[in-house]
């Protein structure tokens, strides 16, 4: 018995561990099919996330709310992010309402074709996965995500 369980280890496939790196090029290849879907459409990766800020906010947003959300979302600085909604509002993709900004029709339409070039992709990159494995994976990244934004608190402070 020692001997067959001993046969069986040596000749299953290793678990792959999930590293810093392994994650960061999960990370980069899925964001690289993302920036060539927004690339057919003219929109960058920061324009995008912004763009869905506005659109799922709760409430309306001020430049500054918006800016500081996305800067949330990207790790930046959000005075860094006010030029990517000045160029959003540009294109016509948001529009100045008073003291905030939300998103125009065209706005919502670019997200809506965004969303719907890049779903059947997301479904070949997601597809088979088992529901058991993506349970784990969130968990995961979850709990790195919460100690990588603590570090980062913690440098910033």
């Amino acid at each position: 018995m020692t001997t067959r369980a001993s046969t069986t280890a040596s000749t299953a496939e290793p678990a792959l561990a999930a590293t810093a790196r392994e994650l960061g090029l999960a990370h980069y290849a899925a964001r690289g099919v993302l920036e060539n879907v927004l690339a057919r459409h003219g929109a960058t990766f920061a324009q995008q996330i912004a763009l869905r800020a506005a659109i799922t906010a709760d409430a309306p947003q001020t430049p500054d709310d918006l800016a500081a959300r996305v800067g949330e979302s990207l790790k930046a600085d959000p005075v860094g992010i006010r030029p990517v909604l000045d160029e959003l509002r540009a294109k016509g993709l948001l529009v100045a309402d008073g003291e905030h900004l939300r998103p125009t029709d065209a706005g919502r339409e670019l997200f809506a074709a965004v969303a719907a070039e890049a779903a059947p992709i997301s479904a070949r990159i997601w597809g088979g996965i088992p529901v058991e494995d993506l349970a784990a994976a969130g968990r995961v990244l979850a709990l790195v995500t919460e100690r990588a934004n603590t570090e980062l608190a913690a440098l910033n402070a």
